[in-house]
Parts: structure tokens; C-alpha cells; sequence
């Protein structure tokens, strides 16, 4: 007896460039019906509207406090840094300090010796090993000055940059104050916003949830799905629905796209009923 080999159906790859154009022929291939599709993608675009209105209520304040975040770790990186330079300068001066002792014990024994010499020869020798020395100390003497002033000048750095650090943390902390004010506001309707919307979401079929996004992400109102406009025109960017098209979207029953934006056009629950 021949025995049949089931096949395993394997399902088209999600393309990233998927429009809903391209789903027209398949969109209702999926348990749930274009209708109830319709619906969900209706719903899917009020959640993500309403979401977006409460995000924009924060404004330009996570912005803001991102770019003082930015200033004041800058500030303190600079802090940092100037801090670092005046160690090295002050071990700069502690080591021709150290250095300076060590020429003055030698210009000592020299002294010393002069008062033991018998010729000339070694009085100019003696004198020459005084004179290496002397210019030595003024060196170091020399470095130490210019240390010290470079210290005193990177002080009055940081205390400008001290400055400016006060100004941007009382600045920051009033802006996260007032964000905060402002997420604690909405947290809980935008938290049932989001469940709400992963919900509608997690309705639909892979490759329709990927176009609604792609179309969602491209457009500057981020408006996936439309109603008519002024009972004649496409919600999304305004040109004239023809007037089969307008029958399509009142029945509820197809799947209609603008022509010209590649939207989705429904109709809204009010017209339906």
C-alpha cells in the first residue's frame, strides 16, 4: 500500500519593504476575516495616536535634559582632566625641588673643596663644575615658576568650569523635575495605552503588522490608516477617493488603498454603524 508524504507548508519571507498594496491579494488569507482586520487596524492606529499625544507632552524636555546630561559630564570629564595636569605639575615641582637640594649639596662640596686647592688647574675646573650648577638650579628654579603659574591659570579654569557646572545642574535638575511631573501625569494611561495597543497588535498577521509599521514609520504624520476626509478625500494625504472606492470603504468589507500615499483607507466606526 503506497503511503502519501505530507508536506510542510512553508511561509512567505516578511519582506521589510512590504506596502499594503503588495497584500491586497492576501490579506484575508488569516482567521480572522478582512472585516475584523479593518477593525483591528483602525484600533491599532487610535492606540498608537494616543500614545504619540502623550509623548509629545513631554516635548523637547527628554531632549533637553539628554543635552545637559551631555554638558555636564563634559564638565566634569574637563574637571577631571585639569585636575590631572596640576598633579603632574605639582610632582613636576617635587621632583626639581628634590633636584634642587641634591644641586645645592653638590655646589657645597665644591665650596668646600675650593678651600683646599693648590693650583689654578683645579680652582678653574671647580669653578666651571659651580657654574653648570648654578645654571642648573636657575633652570629647575625656572620650571618651578612656570609650573606654578600654569597651576594657578588651570585653577581659574576650573572654577569657571565649576561655574558653568552649578548653572547646568540646577538647570538639569529642573528639567528632570518637570519630566518627571509630566511621566508620573500620563504613566498610568500610557501604560494601558501600550497594553491595549500590544494587544491589537499581536491580532494581526506578521507580514500586515510589518506593513502597517513600515508605512507608519515613513510618513511625517505617522498615520498607517486613514478615513475619508471631507466625505470624498483620502485622510492621509488628501486627494480625491473615486466614488467606487468610497462604496469599498463604507462597506467595510475590502481591503482599500490610496492610490497615491499607499494608506489605508476605512471607514470610521460611526459611518460602519
Amino acid at each position: 500500500m503506497a503511503t502519501t508524504k505530507k508536506t510542510k507548508k512553508v511561509g512567505t519571507p516578511i519582506d521589510e519593504r512590504e506596502t499594503f498594496v503588495s497584500l491586497q491579494k492576501t490579506f484575508a488569507d488569516s482567521e480572522s476575516n478582512t472585516e475584523e482586520k479593518l477593525r483591528v487596524l483602525y484600533a491599532l492606529q487610535q492606540a498608537d495616536n494616543a500614545i504619540e499625544s502623550l509623548v509629545q507632552l513631554r516635548g523637547e524636555l527628554p531632549a533637553e535634559v539628554a543635552s545637559l546630561e551631555a554638558e555636564v559630564a563634559a564638565c566634569n570629564a574637563r574637571i577631571k582632566s585639569l585636575d590631572e595636569i596640576i598633579a603632574q605639575y605639582n610632582d613636576n615641582i617635587a621632583a626639581m625641588n628634590d633636584d634642587i637640594v641634591n644641586i645645592d649639596a653638590e655646589i657645597e662640596k665644591y665650596r668646600q673643596q675650593l678651600e683646599k686647592i693648590s693650583n689654578s688647574r683645579e680652582f678653574d675646573s671647580i669653578n666651571k663644575e659651580l657654574e653648570n650648577l648654578g645654571i642648573l638650579r636657575k633652570i629647575d628654579e625656572k620650571k618651578i615658576g612656570e609650573s606654578r603659574e600654569a597651576i594657578a591659570e588651570n585653577k581659574v579654569t576650573i572654577q569657571h568650569v565649576n561655574g558653568k557646572l552649578e548653572v547646568l545642574n540646577i538647570d538639569l535638575e529642573a528639567k528632570n523635575e518637570e519630566l518627571a511631573r509630566i511621566v508620573e501625569s500620563t504613566a498610568k494611561e500610557e501604560s494601558a495605552l501600550v497594553k491595549t495597543r500590544d494587544e491589537l497588535a499581536s491580532g494581526l498577521d506578521e507580514r500586515t503588522l510589518s506593513a502597517y509599521n513600515r508605512i507608519r514609520g515613513s510618513v511625517h504624520n505617522h498615520l498607517a490608516v486613514v478615513t475619508v476626509f471631507n466625505g470624498d478625500s483620502c485622510g492621509g494625504c488628501f486627494n480625491t477617493i473615486t466614488p467606487q472606492r468610497l462604496i469599498d470603504i463604507a462597506s467595510g468589507r475590502k481591503l482599500v488603498i490610496c492610490e497615491h500615499c499607499g494608506r489605508i483607507i476605512v471607514a470610521t466606526p460611526q459611518a460602519e454603524e
